[in-house]
């Protein structure tokens, strides 16, 4: 590598390379946030009670869950955890969309939010990974989303921990649909938020839904060129088929409905010669869907 792109940035080399961000979205068919102002360690869940945290890792790995800490963009008194924090619990399944939510103040009732009722909460959630002590790229890129959006949206919008990815910062997180941005200006984040609240996505910068595995993730984002369907609930997932082969050398078919298309892509990995995150080592390995074929 030379020196040039060794002092480059994780999303300044990917946005160079021109990686793909279809099918990129973090694996979660459920989210717990839970509001926490800092300061978060590369770790974020080690901010919390030790017992709590095994307790909402636990309860994760049941769940398919990812738990993320949140904070509102631009405070500056992050040095201790306050009575009365939120919590909320969100679950981003197709057709099954709800976010639930209540306050905690010690870590026995954050560990019991889990599995407590809670309130309903009907407003969207805005999350925006700013968790520089996991990687710089998110907080140099993260921060400035945040605040864009944090003036358009006061209530709505959160800082949030590492949510995987970091070669696409900002990550821009739509909840309750589990809707994840890779690239998302400061100028363009307003509008992208605005549409969700019409129900619509704007395609380009998506990659995927939380709650789809990946190959759908990236079939999804191919039948929505090829149909032009920008709802947020289009194209749900009929089937899914493989062709067999071990992980990586795989052709995928997947089946949409409303409107209906038909998807193949092509899984396979790639080898880099760059760091997938700022912290990381060269070299590094990508997952790539190609499209194969696309018919509505």
């Amino acid at each position: 590598m030379s020196d040039a792109r060794r002092f480059r940035r994780c999303a300044d080399l990917a946005e160079a390379a021109g990686d793909p961000a279809e099918g990129t979205a973090p694996p979660a068919r459920f989210w717990f946030l839970v509001e926490h102002p800092g300061p978060w360690p590369r770790q974020a869940l080690a901010a919390l009670d030790p017992d709590t945290a095994t307790t909402l890792g636990t309860w994760a790995d049941q769940v398919g869950a990812r738990v993320v800490l949140v904070r509102r963009p631009g405070r500056r008194d992050r040095e201790a955890v306050e009575p009365g924090r939120r919590w909320f619990r969100v679950d981003a399944r197709p057709g099954h969309e709800d976010v639930r939510t209540g306050t905690w103040s010690s870590p026995a009732e954050l560990a019991a939010a889990v599995h407590a009722d809670g309130d309903p909460h009907p407003d969207p959630l805005v999350l925006v990974c700013a968790h520089g002590r996991h990687d710089a790229c998110c907080a140099v890129r993260g921060r400035p989303l945040a605040a864009a959006l944090v003036a358009d949206d006061p209530d709505g919008t959160w800082e949030c921990s590492h949510i995987g990815g970091c070669r696409f910062a900002p990550a821009l997180v739509l909840l309750p649909h589990g809707l994840t941005y890779g690239g998302v200006t400061p100028a363009e984040g307003p509008a992208v938020v605005r549409e969700y609240g019409r129900g619509l996505v704007v395609p380009g910068p998506l990659r995927g839904r939380s709650a789809l595995p990946p190959a759908v993730q990236a079939a999804q984002h191919h039948a929505r060129a090829a149909t032009g369907a920008t709802g947020v609930d289009d194209l749900g997932v009929a089937g899914v088929d493989s062709d067999g082969q071990p992980p990586g050398h795989t052709t995928w078919r997947v089946t949409f409905h409303h409107p209906d298309c038909v998807v193949e892509v092509r899984e396979r990995f790639v080898g880099v010669d760059r760091p997938l995150t700022c912290a990381a080592r060269p070299a590094g390995r990508i997952r790539v869907f190609d499209l194969v074929d696309a018919r509505s």
